[in-house]
């Protein structure tokens, strides 16, 4: 046991007035955050340790999980908190993670209520705190990002002047779609491995806390192409003109230009979860995301050659990046 779950029990049993406390460490993200389940003689929580000198402070937490469970969605409830140590005491949702539950039976079931809970949630508004926004700027630094951590640092490439030029613009075309589009609150991480299935037809909503005022397409990418799991493009597609359909703000906006919007955000965001997953392996030795890096980058290299202004960046995926992976891969394997 190390000190910060020490810290946590004694906070546990001192503060929050939890006599006993058992501690199991659960699935974690991608983030320097942990998360332990709770047991004592009557009840069972979730503690969540952010670490305050690694992690932003667990404010906007409390604030977006107050504010989202206000207007009707299932957020998980503060029970105590520690701001200056970065412990909180949640209510526990069980086991039932999308990431496991997904099957081809209730796929379109479990997508039907985490869709609709998408829909009211990025029209939710949130108190005691600030939302920043995704401006075209930040999203241009992640893509940066992808290019030192996954071009670079991951695959090796070494980048020429001409490459640098093309990946320039490239990366501004995608975040001249993404700022274009209209702006919502957005979570940042609606996917598989953040929601829960509930009783009563419920979706439990986690890790919101880097919400963001951003693209409308940006939740709907990373749940239905997510990292995790991925399903056939029919299916994915049908599901995107189905939720296009419950925002009728958007209806004059056609089924092919949402189409180009959902698919031009899923690159952007696909890139920067590449460097993420390089990222955490190089930086953090934590080689957990490696095995989601070839589904992340098929569906790069499935909707890049749809668009003729990926023309460059797509003969530039092809002919270096993925045989420069697949060497990666092969050593990795071995």
């Amino acid at each position: 046991m190390d000190s910060r779950q020490q810290a946590l029990i004694s906070w546990l049993q001192a503060d929050s007035q939890l006599l006993f406390p058992q501690l199991a460490m659960m699935a974690g993200d991608a983030s320097f955050r942990r998360y332990f389940r709770v047991s004592t003689a009557t009840a069972s929580y979730v503690a969540m340790d952010a670490p305050p000198e690694k992690e932003n402070n667990c404010q906007p937490f409390i604030a977006i999980a107050q504010s989202l469970r206000q207007q009707g969605l299932q957020t998980p409830a503060i029970m105590a908190s520690n701001l200056e140590q970065g412990f909180l005491l949640l209510s526990d949702f069980g086991d039932r993670l999308y990431l496991h539950e997904l099957a081809d039976h209730n796929a379109e079931q479990l997508y039907g209520v985490a869709l609709s809970a998408l829909a009211r949630l990025q029209h939710c508004q949130i108190q005691n705190w600030k939302i920043p926004f995704f401006t075209a700027d930040f999203m241009y630094q992640e893509l940066q990002l992808w290019k030192d951590w996954f071009l670079q640092k991951h695959v090796h490439l070494q980048l020429d002047a001409k490459t640098e030029k093309m990946l320039h613009a490239f990366f501004n075309f995608l975040a001249a779609s993404a700022a274009s589009q209209p702006q919502v609150l957005m979570h940042r991480d609606f996917h598989s491995a953040n929601l829960m299935v509930l009783p009563e037809d419920q979706v439990g909503i986690l890790d919101f806390q880097d919400a963001f005022i951003g693209p409308v397409t940006y939740d709907l990418v990373s749940l239905l192409r997510d990292c995790y799991i991925a399903w056939p493009d029919v299916f994915v597609k049908k599901l995107v003109v189905e939720y296009k359909q419950k925002l009728p703000a958007l209806v004059n906006v056609s089924e092919i230009e949402f189409l180009r919007w959902f698919d031009l955000m899923g690159l952007q965001r696909h890139l920067k979860a590449l460097l993420t997953f390089s990222r955490k392996f190089h930086r953090d030795q934590n080689a957990n995301y490696l095995q989601h890096i070839p589904r992340t980058i098929q569906y790069v290299a499935n909707v890049a050659p749809l668009y003729p202004e990926c023309r460059e960046f797509t003969i530039f995926l092809q002919s270096l990046v993925l045989p420069a992976l697949e060497k990666v891969q092969t050593v990795c394997v071995q």
